[in-house]
């Protein structure tokens, strides 16, 4: 499927020159009589490289399909890949580690999560917005130096590390953002 520049918006994925391009940000100008401005920066899907280009308003793109699944976590190779399940067909599928490493850190074995593929090629493991994991290490808390905003590090059970603040102790069940591994609170 093609669509104009003038048609882009972002969270389109492009297929321009073999690669799957994320559209971030888009915007349209138009200054008085003069031709219209498009300015799109993208994000490289494989690569995770960003970039951007002005086209012009006729410019066509190749806009990449796109299948989203949800899958099971069933374990981690000894090369490194991350195998998991299709949860409709029950068929096995792995995603190598320099894919798979960072979101992987947010998920625990057995867990679902969802998978983007470009035809039957997964390209990215899409993860909710926060997570609740449990601390697996942690420093004991000093009584008396939680009068300032002082945080440690812990580790939680997939291995993530987590600067949370001193209560925090090992055996807890604590809300963790997906997008930059801060500390939200204590789970419920």
């Amino acid at each position: 499927m093609n669509a104009k520049a003038t048609e882009l918006r972002k969270g389109i994925v492009l297929l321009k020159n073999g690669q799957l391009l994320l559209v971030t940000d888009y915007s349209h100008s138009t200054p008085g009589n003069w031709r219209a401005i498009i300015h799109v920066k993208t994000r490289n899907l494989e690569t995770g490289q960003t970039g951007s280009f002005r086209p012009a308003a006729g410019d066509s793109f190749e806009v990449a399909y796109l299948d989203r699944k949800k899958a099971q976590y069933l374990y981690k190779e000894g090369n490194g890949d991350f195998v998991f399940m299709d949860q409709d067909s029950f068929e096995q599928f792995t995603i190598p580690p320099e894919q798979g490493e960072a979101p992987m850190a947010y998920v625990k074995e057995s867990e679902v999560v969802e998978v983007t593929f470009h035809e039957s090629t997964p390209i990215s493991i899409d993860l909710p917005p926060s997570v609740i994991l449990e601390v697996a290490e942690a420093e004991m808390a000093v009584k008396g130096n939680s009068a300032t905003n002082v945080k440690k590090e812990a580790v939680m059970e997939t291995g993530l590390k987590v600067k949370v603040p001193l209560h925090i102790n090992v055996g807890e069940q604590i809300k963790i953002k997906t997008d930059n591994g801060e500390f939200l609170g204590r789970a419920n």
